[in-house]
């Protein structure tokens, strides 16, 4: 009697699936390198331009926090600030905003120029955020500069800068008639209660840093991006 021995093949899911091992090693390959391009991004560099609304803010670091986790790039946040100071300092400053090479420019430089023991006229601070624009323009023509209108005043700090709306619109007008960006952020805060206000602005005019962060951060975050990238 012959016997024969037949070949049979092994069922096939015993057999490596190479095909699906193939894909995975190269989804994996170019999510690494994703990752890669990203890290190695120079960083966004943003300058904050102004008071001791900036000098004092402390909404920096959350703004580089978030704007890093947002772009998945680094950013890096750097000021030049002063307290009390007005526009006509700010016109003698320019050398060390342009020195930084920011991508971004953010600036307030409206709030001491209002008070009235500091004697910018209406007409002088307008001429003076006017001709700052230009040179950062002439001079950083790649920059996104981005006007900004802070928090409210209140108590002896209200009090001194009656008119300070008035220099927020022309500082807005300026922007506005050269294409500048104007970011707001007085709606954020005009959503706290009285109580809630009070508490975040003691003193009538510098905001607690944590919650300047919550109201000021998530707006420039979400303007710079041209997203919302939720918290």
């Amino acid at each position: 009697m012959i016997y024969l021995r037949l070949w049979r093949a092994e069922p096939t899911e015993r057999r490596p699936a190479w095909g699906l091992v193939l894909i995975l090693v190269g989804l994996a390959m170019v999510s690494m390198t994703g990752k890669s391009d990203a890290e190695n991004l120079p960083p966004l560099r943003i300058v904050a331009f102004g008071t001791s609304l900036t000098a004092r803010g402390g909404w920096q670091s959350s703004l580089q926090t978030r704007l890093a986790a947002c772009l998945q790039r680094p950013v890096r946040v750097d000021s030049v600030a002063k307290s009390g100071e007005t526009s006509s300092w700010a016109l003698t400053q320019l050398d060390r905003v342009v020195t930084e090479e920011p991508n971004v420019i953010l600036i307030e430089l409206y709030a001491n120029d209002a008070t009235l023991h500091r004697f910018v006229s209406l007409a002088q601070s307008r001429r003076n955020i006017g001709d700052i624009l230009d040179q950062l323009h002439q001079r950083l023509p790649r920059a996104r500069i981005i006007l900004m209108a802070m928090n409210p005043f209140s108590g002896l700090r209200g009090m001194i800068r009656p008119f300070v709306d008035s220099y927020i619109s022309a500082h807005q007008a300026e922007a506005q008639k050269r294409g500048i960006e104007f970011v707001d952020h007085r709606p954020g805060w005009e959503r706290l209660t009285p109580d809630d206000l009070a508490a975040a602005i003691p003193d009538g005019a510098h905001p607690r840093p944590e919650v300047a962060s919550k109201i000021i951060v998530p707006e420039l975050v979400g303007h710079i991006a041209g997203r919302d990238c939720g918290e």
